[in-house]
């Protein structure tokens, strides 16, 4: 008997370990920060905040259309500049480069994230008339929050969303209790009922990160009318853009 107790408690002693461990470390498992690898001829846009300095990789281009773009969690956004600019000519593009990504300083998270993105967001929509928000994966997320607070911009594209990061953490770690450690959550569907402008979900048939059945779960927590979800055969999470229907409903999308 004294032995089985003795079992018990090493293994919840280790149990409460793990735990201490992820909550301590979960950022370093969600962030997963990139150098800019495409430089540009222009210099790209240094973007002052409170406590930080955020590279934004930019395509100018004069006129009415912007499109801003946020990245997933281990994306080096600036790969995105040629494909985006033969994709959609028409737009100025603005990249940001999360905290301590591309050579933006800072440390990133949640709250911080959700900051800058609105900063970006003012500093462009002060240029451009018809700004688009476009956000993959994390990126999602803080496109979701984006749109909320700023309801004057045109559309918005979500490109493999989740419904809430928690919902991904639990399902990654069924057996800890993530939903009291996880300190950034991206409650997007939380959040998604207030959003008004055109809004365009695009999913991938196969993704392994984010089920489909997840992107589902936000798209029904849309307003009626508002979204509309197109899912791309035999895709998965980071295989997307190998597909040219991607290329096709992201065009039509913007």
């Amino acid at each position: 008997m004294r032995l089985l107790w003795t079992s018990i408690a090493l293994a919840t002693l280790v149990y409460l370990g793990l735990c201490a461990a992820l909550f301590v470390f979960q950022r370093s498992m969600i962030y997963m920060p990139q150098p800019r690898a495409v430089m540009t001829p222009q210099a790209p846009l240094r973007l002052r905040v409170d406590d930080a300095e955020l590279v934004v990789s930019v395509r100018p281009r004069a006129g009415a259309k912007a499109l801003v773009y946020f990245g997933g969690n281990a994306e080096d956004v600036s790969l995105n500049l040629d494909t985006f600019g033969q994709w959609f000519p028409e737009h100025a593009l603005y990249l940001l480069h999360y905290r301590g990504y591309g050579g933006s300083s800072g440390t990133p998270g949640e709250a911080a994230i959700h900051s800058d993105a609105a900063a970006l967001f003012r500093a462009v929509a002060a240029q451009h008339a018809d700004v688009a928000i476009v956000g993959r994966s994390l990126g999602a997320g803080v496109a979701v929050r984006l749109a909320v607070a700023q309801p004057t911009a045109s559309r918005l594209v979500l490109i493999t969303p989740f419904h809430s990061l928690t919902d991904i953490a639990a399902a990654a770690y069924p057996f800890v209790p993530v939903r009291w450690l996880l300190r950034d959550t991206y409650e997007s569907g939380r959040v998604a009922p207030g959003i008004r402008m055109p809004t365009t979900i695009i999913a991938a048939e196969h993704d392994e990160v984010v089920p489909l059945a997840n992107t589902a779960k936000l798209f029904a927590c849309f307003a009626s009318g508002v979204a509309t979800m197109k899912v791309i055969p035999g895709a998965g999470h980071n295989t997307l853009d190998s597909q040219n229907v991607y290329r096709v409903v992201l065009q039509a999308a913007l």
